[in-house]
């Protein structure tokens, strides 16, 4: 994953929720992602394509916009497929959701980016965790999760402001307020970082909630069954050592916190 070198100058209680618009005002090509299903003839809840209908355990299948979007917008990494020089990559890599589009990074010079320049058919994946589900057979035992799979063309990103507007995505859906406290991307930085939009045309969840589904004759072993619930949980911010200690903490990092 690019680890941004820029001193740039999910949310403290909820979901983070991508800012609609960027820096300087800047507004994304679409406005708010209802329009811009609308403007593009994109049914809000379209039919699952063949490559995105969900197989193996139909049920579980999620085909709802918003609550797509609401996964996507609760992720922090998302891996991306792809085949280059005749060899299959997953990359795992920062991402944000800005309307109907998810918007990808890494250095200009690296594998995945001339990768999916070269061959832009891609497959896109976010996964949150959400429990341990433990049933009383091993072949039952399960995971409480949710996940998006994405596919299509990915294409790199050269109009600036866009390009700043998703940098400004990607910082804002980490820690709120962070874009404004920091320095900002400069030309040099700009030029050295590629970004890559992928339209969320072919795109489906699949979820599993719920507990323990043993079969009927081990319900009577003593086993224990149950979930072990997970979260994502921040320790307390450690502060750099060459940085200012008359510098307060900023509260988006000493408050933050993870549904």
């Amino acid at each position: 994953m690019l680890a941004f070198k820029h001193r740039f100058t999910h949310a403290a209680s909820a979901p983070a929720k991508n800012q609609m618009s960027g820096p300087e005002g800047f507004a994304p090509r679409r406005g708010s992602s209802q329009d811009a299903m609308l403007e593009n003839g994109m049914p809000e809840n379209p039919a699952p394509s063949d490559r995105t209908r969900i197989v193996r355990e139909p049920q579980r299948g999620v085909y709802d916009r918003e609550a797509i979007y609401g996964i996507l917008d609760e992720g922090f990494v998302c891996h991306v497929g792809f085949t280059a020089d005749d060899q299959t990559f997953v990359i795992p890599t920062m991402y944000a959701r800005i309307a109907d589009a998810i918007y990808f990074h890494g250095s200009a010079a690296s594998r995945m980016l001339r990768g999916v320049s070269a061959e832009p058919n891609v497959c896109v994946t976010v996964t949150l965790a959400d429990g341990l589900v433990l049933a009383r057979s091993v072949f039952n035992h399960s995971m409480n999760y949710r996940s998006v799979v994405m596919l299509g063309n990915a294409s790199i990103v050269d109009e600036p402001d866009e390009k700043l507007a998703a940098l400004h995505a990607f910082t804002e859906k980490i820690l709120p307020g962070r874009w404004n406290d920091a320095r900002q991307p400069n030309e040099k930085e700009l030029k050295a970082t590629s970004i890559l939009r992928l339209p969320l045309t072919e795109v489906s969840a699949k979820v599993r909630v719920g507990g323990v589904e043993d079969d009927a004759e081990d319900y009577a072993l003593p086993v224990w069954a149950g979930i072990v619930p997970l979260r994502m949980v921040a320790d307390a911010p450690v502060r750099d050592e060459r940085c200012d200690a008359a510098i307060s903490t900023p509260a988006y990092a000493k408050n933050f916190r993870r549904p």
